[in-house]
């Protein structure tokens, strides 16, 4: 599947404060998201898969693919489009078999060596971070800084989106990088109007 990656949402609820789901998604694809990563870590696997089958519906309206984090069974049960996994997730190499040769496959890589492993093991796409300091997840990984991100978009040949306390003060540092794109949380979500936060994002990385 072409994938754009200029834009890429990962949900997170609690950062809605009790907002709607669904509806803020929808705005955020009105204002141009590109793709959308639906993450549950504290979710039940029957409320995971009911929500995925309404997100998949919402995305498939906008023609934007929708990506399942880390949970495999539901990225199957729901024909998702793709699957994200991190370190600590099954093998790369596992989740390409079982998914399949036309899904999309992202890998989370926080170091060059990663990158390597990640391309040469089946990924369509890195994500790596974080770029910088960023409240929604804790992580105990060195920030990458522009200056790391640069090196891991120079060591493969498959798209790279940056993400990690991306926002709209140090988006044109990260365009710079020459990354395909950059992958945004709370950047989004957490504005009382994420579909024009969207579109500002999109139009200052469309400006270069």
């Amino acid at each position: 599947m072409k994938c754009d990656y200029t834009l890429y949402l990962v949900t997170d609820r609690e950062i809605l404060k009790g907002r709607d789901l669904l509806q803020a998604v929808e705005e955020a694809l009105a204002g141009g998201v590109t793709l959308v990563q639906l993450r549950e870590k504290d979710a039940s696997s029957r409320e995971f898969y009911e929500l995925a089958v309404s997100m998949k519906n919402l995305t498939a309206g906008y023609g934007v693919p929708l990506i399942i984090n880390d949970r495999l069974d539901i990225a199957l049960a729901v024909q998702a489009d793709g699957l994200h996994i991190g370190q600590e997730d099954l093998p790369l190499p596992v989740v390409r078999k079982l998914m399949g040769p036309d899904k999309i496959i992202g890998y989370s890589v926080s170091n060059v060596e990663e990158a390597r492993y990640g391309e040469k093991h089946g990924a369509d796409y890195l994500g790596a971070g974080p770029v910088f300091t960023t409240a929604t997840k804790k992580v105990s990984t060195p920030t990458l800084g522009p200056a790391g991100l640069k090196r891991i978009k120079e060591t493969v040949s498959i798209p790279v989106v940056g993400i990690g306390g991306i926002n709209l003060e140090n988006l044109k540092e990260v365009r710079r990088t020459g990354v395909d794109g950059v992958s945004i949380v709370s950047g989004i979500l957490g504005s009382d109007r994420p579909g024009h936060t969207a579109l500002s994002i999109r139009r200052e990385w469309d400006n270069g």
